[in-house]
């Protein structure tokens, strides 16, 4: 038996489908938005479809932003020379807080995983070797401690290996099967801080 009617369960159903939304929290957020005032859910799906219609990549990183360079891009005051790559938006985050690096970064939107069909074809790696040809001295490889960031770490130092460009890998800091978006900004400061040549 169907406990709420059909507008209502659709609701839920499309929050639920959310990452990190259970169907409890689903259900709380589905009766707050029906209990919002009608102009505040309107500015809400306006948001919602003008960060859908005007988010893209950086032209340089890769990373989401409304303009063609990011913020961290675009600042001149970074060194332009030293590349941290992450897999994800949420990584890059992550490392910002810290407010100790002084580098770029370069988002790879995913990491290489076999198992699920996704090769290094799948991800931003021929764009990160074009960045390459530039004047780069260091790349920091900040993928996840899994096995599919450790497998895209291994393959992202052979391909660089043999520029001569030298290559660090973040320390281990961050736990096995940790994700970077969760640790905390002490942890990830002394995870790069700690880095290794590969």
């Amino acid at each position: 038996m169907e406990l709420y009617s059909g507008h209502i369960n659709k609701l839920i159903e499309e929050l639920a489908a959310l990452p990190g939304i259970g169907s409890k929290s689903a259900q709380r957020l589905a009766f707050h938005l029906i209990n919002m005032p009608q102009d505040k859910v309107n500015r809400l799906a306006n948001v919602m479809m003008e960060a859908k219609a005007n988010i893209r990549y950086c032209k340089e990183c890769y990373t989401l932003t409304d303009k063609d360079t990011c913020p961290v891009c675009a600042n001149e005051r970074r060194n332009h020379k030293l590349i941290m790559v992450v897999e994800n938006t949420r990584d890059l985050a992550a490392y910002e807080k810290t407010n100790k690096y002084e580098g770029v970064y370069h988002v790879l939107h995913g990491a290489i995983s076999p198992m699920i069909g996704i090769g290094p074809g799948d991800i931003k790696l021929k764009e990160l070797m074009e960045r390459l040809q530039g004047d780069v001295d260091e790349v920091i490889i900040a993928t996840n401690s899994s096995l599919e960031g450790e497998t895209t770490a291994m393959y992202i130092s052979k391909l660089i290996k043999p520029t001569g460009i030298k290559v660090t890998r973040i320390a281990s800091g961050v736990p096995v099967g940790g994700d970077l978006e969760y640790i905390d900004e002490v942890t990830l400061l002394r995870a790069l801080e700690g880095r290794v040549e590969m």
